[in-house]
């Protein structure tokens, strides 16, 4: 059985920086891509970023050059560096392994506010 653990969540100003942290348990997960997805109020879940077992990226457009994903396999950690955050970053954010089948795997959230 997969387990996340999101963490890093809160409240930060305009152009502020938070870091997501998110702790991943199971056998085989390193193996596997994962990534970090986001839910505004009133909108569906959208991609924010992923990262390969390999450490290949992907971004959404609207946070490229500002948020950075890293993964650490030896601590089967993933962690989200957001930088230059903006009022429309304000989401809960979710990590998300994806397994053989593409099945996925799902934290329970943790929310950041983005506010002055």
């Amino acid at each position: 059985q997969v387990q996340l653990v999101e963490s890093g969540g809160g409240l930060v100003q305009p152009g502020g920086s938070l870091k997501l942290s998110c702790a991943a348990s199971g056998t085989g997960i390193t193996l596997y891509p994962m990534g970090w997805y986001r839910q505004a109020p009133g909108k569906q879940r959208e991609l924010v970023a992923t990262i390969t077992s390999g450490g290949s990226t992907n971004y959404a457009d609207s946070v490229k050059g500002r948020f950075t994903i890293s993964r650490d396999n030896a601590k089967n950690t993933v962690s989200l560096q957001m930088n230059s955050l903006k009022p429309e970053d304000t989401a809960v954010y979710y990590c998300n392994i994806r397994l053989v089948y593409a099945i996925d795997y799902w934290g329970k959230g943790t929310l950041v506010t983005v506010s002055s």
